[in-house]
C-alpha cells in the first residue's frame, strides 16, 4: 500500500471512530450536553485534529443523521417488492424493531434524543427510498386504497403514526428499561412481532 493510500485509509478510519465516538456520547449524555473537544478527548484527538473531519457539531450530527436514516430507510426499500402492502406493512414494524434492538445507539439519537432541526439535512423529505416514514406511510396509503381497513381509519397519516408508536414503544422501552430487573421483561423482539400482529388485527378489517 502506497504512501497516499495509507493515509486515505487512516482518514477514514480516524473518521469512523469520531462518528462512533460521537453517536455514544450523544446517546448517552444528550447532544446538547456533548462538545467537540468532549468528544476529541474521548478519542485522545486535539479538538483542531476533529475539525479536519467535520466544521462543527452541527455537520457531525448531519452526518450521523444521514447514515442512521438512511440504513432504516433502506431496510425499509428492501420490503418494496412486497406485493401486499398489509403484509409489507407487518415486515416494516419487524424491521423496525430488529433495527432499534440492533443499534440501541443508533436508535436512541435517531428517536429518543432531542435534536436541532438541520440534523436531517441530507435526507430527501418525503422521499421514500431515503426517508423511511415517507415509505410507511406511502405502504399506509396503498392498503388504505385498496380498502384493507377498517372504515373508520381514513386518515393514512394517523394511522401511519399510530402503527409507527405501537413498535417505538416496544422498542424504546427496552432500549431505556431493559436492564432494569424490576420487571421480569420478555423477549423484546417477540414483544415486538406481537404487537405488529396486534396492532394490525385491531385496525384492519374483518375478511369473510
Amino acid at each position: 500500500m502506497g504512501s497516499v493510500d495509507r493515509r486515505t485509509r487512516e482518514r477514514e478510519t480516524t473518521r469512523e471512530r469520531i462518528i462512533d465516538t460521537a453517536r455514544e456520547m450523544f446517546a448517552r449524555d444528550g447532544y446538547d450536553a456533548v462538545t467537540m473537544r468532549a468528544i476529541a478527548q474521548r478519542i485522545e484527538y486535539t479538538p483542531p485534529a476533529i475539525y479536519h473531519h467535520f466544521r462543527d457539531k452541527d455537520d457531525l450530527i448531519q452526518e450521523i443523521c444521514r447514515r442512521d436514516f438512511g440504513a432504516l430507510a433502506g431496510g425499509f426499500t428492501r420490503l418494496a417488492s412486497v406485493k401486499d402492502p398489509v403484509e409489507r406493512l407487518r415486515r416494516i414494524g419487524h424491521t423496525y424493531v430488529d433495527f432499534a434492538l440492533d443499534h440501541p445507539n443508533h436508535y436512541r439519537v435517531m428517536f429518543m434524543t432531542p435534536l436541532p432541526k438541520s440534523a436531517k439535512v441530507g435526507i430527501d423529505h418525503k422521499n421514500p427510498d431515503q426517508d423511511a416514514y415517507a415509505f410507511l406511510l406511502k405502504t399506509v396509503e396503498e392498503a388504505l386504497r385498496a380498502g384493507r381497513f377498517r372504515p373508520e381509519h381514513r386518515d393514512a397519516a394517523l394511522l401511519a403514526q399510530l402503527l409507527w408508536a405501537s413498535v417505538h414503544g416496544v422498542a424504546s422501552l427496552h432500549i431505556a428499561k431493559g436492564q432494569d430487573d424490576w420487571i421480569e421483561w420478555r423477549n423484546p423482539r417477540t414483544s415486538g412481532n406481537r404487537m405488529v400482529e396486534a396492532m394490525m388485527h385491531g385496525v384492519l378489517r374483518e375478511t369473510a
